[in-house]
């Protein structure tokens, strides 16, 4: 059995407020162009999710309401407090209790980044991958049975707004 894990960075959000707070960022006009050309990006490679695990900060919302209108068939969507901000081991838990076989995380750096590097089995051949951009998106796919028995994953895709 097979597993499809989507690590999503939010899009690029709007800076242009120095008193609002960080949960509250909006998108910046470029985010909200991005979001979907990424979104397309997944559906054209058959990677869209059954379940989408998002940060409940505004930017990480609105990217994935962007991404979401762009693909076929739209999926579950939970929004959860405890990836805002998190680190890997905290996103990993979040995994633990999905239901779907594919599950995208839409997330902060540098959790969502250093979680892509933990589990991709090689690193692709990207000069981005390792600063993980806004917007960057990993697929991996895992040989196992559920999410808490994941290990290292082939990387089946990596993209960059900029590479479309």
């Amino acid at each position: 059995m097979s597993l499809k894990l989507v690590l999503i960075r939010h899009a690029k959000s709007d800076w242009g407020d120095s008193g609002q707070r960080d949960h509250a960022r909006p998108l910046a006009a470029r985010g909200r162009r991005d979001a979907p050309r990424m979104a397309a990006w997944l559906a054209e490679g058959g990677h869209v999710p059954e379940l989408v695990l998002c940060s409940d900060a505004t930017r990480t919302r609105e990217t994935i309401d962007l991404m979401q209108a762009a693909w076929p068939t739209p999926p579950a969507i939970r929004h959860e407090p405890m990836l805002y901000a998190a680190p890997p081991r905290q996103l990993r838990q979040a995994l633990h209790g999905a239901d779907a076989r594919s599950v995208a995380l839409v997330a902060h750096n540098p959790g969502i980044g250093r979680l892509a590097a933990e589990l991709a089995e090689s690193a692709p051949a990207h000069p981005r991958f390792h600063d993980y951009p806004t917007c960057a998106v990993t697929v991996l796919e895992f040989d196992a049975r559920d999410w808490s028995a994941i290990g290292k994953g082939r990387v089946a895709g990596f993209a960059i707004p900029a590479d479309l």
